[in-house]
């Protein structure tokens, strides 16, 4: 499996695991668990979920698809952003500490940005979370340059060592400016890396592509394991699919072994053309 390296050096594979939509229907629970542990199993160690997820449903499917093998799985869970104060963080962490069964969290994402909620707050409220190891790091989601900009020139902002955003075929936004910020050298201390969410897009739409599908048949695979082949070409990014059976989490899996070919890569770029002006991002 191939792997990125965070900030602090720490190893994460670049194919990950979703869990949205999970955690709303209790009798797809222990499919959702076994979906989860299966693809552990194949190498997707790390799971992210987030408490707007099922309510926190999500994150207790999480819960016992890790029980008994803590140790070989990376969590990433994600706050609302209400709960992002110096008062509510800490609540909002232990609520998700309980419906995890862990005593850490490996990254705890601010899951979007409220501009009622000044985020040198956010950020000071994280570094106390770490501090008194509740948490291991910490990052954000749906940031563009401009907020990422201003978290980096904050206090202790420079510590945020992940970016969730949509990245996928039909969704190539951040690849104009926030995708080049974020793999640019630096002097500060580090680079956070970023992560791709719906990286095989939404519904069926992408994956009824034609000239998707004709890739596919080359290599005989699926539409959906080129679209994610496609997202893991990028040297520090880590991809999340949901896949909440077990069928479509060997699939995600027989992605890594995918290596298109400069053509191809070619092909997808007319197809899906790459962006030539910044836009704004979509949220999930």
């Amino acid at each position: 499996m191939k792997t990125v390296q965070l900030p602090d050096g720490t190893h994460v594979p670049a194919l990950g695991q979703g869990t949205w939509g999970m955690g709303e229907k209790k009798n797809a629970h222990n499919d959702e668990v076994a979906a989860l542990r299966l693809g552990i199993d194949l190498g997707m160690t790390l799971i992210d979920t987030a408490e707007m997820y099922g309510e926190g449903g999500a994150e207790k499917v999480v819960a016992d698809a890790i029980d008994g093998q803590r140790e070989r799985v990376f969590v990433v869970t994600k706050v609302y952003p209400h709960n992002a104060s110096c008062a509510e963080l800490p609540k909002a962490c232990e609520r998700s500490l309980a419906r995890l069964r862990i005593e850490t969290i490996d990254l705890y994402l601010l899951h979007w940005r409220e501009r009622n909620m000044r985020l040198a707050e956010t950020v000071d409220a994280f570094e106390k979370l770490s501090s008194v190891g509740k948490i291991k790091r910490w990052g954000v989601s749906n940031f563009d340059v401009d907020d990422m900009k201003e978290l980096l020139a904050i206090e202790n902002g420079s510590n945020c060592t992940a970016n969730q955003v949509l990245y996928n075929l039909e969704n190539r936004e951040i690849e104009f400016d926030l995708l080049p910020f974020l793999n640019q050298p630096s002097t500060l201390n580090h680079q956070p890396i970023l992560m791709a969410y719906s990286p095989i897009g939404h519904g069926r739409g992408l994956l009824e592509n034609k000239a998707l599908q004709k890739i596919a048949k080359r290599h005989d695979a699926t539409p959906a394991q080129i679209a994610l082949a496609w997202v893991l070409r990028q040297p520090q990014v880590v991809a999340i699919p949901k896949a909440s059976d077990e069928t479509h989490v060997r699939n995600n899996a027989g992605s890594t072994k995918i290596k298109l070919t400069r053509e191809e890569f070619a092909g997808l770029d007319r197809e899906f053309p790459p962006p030539e002006s910044k836009q704004s991002l979509p949220m999930l």
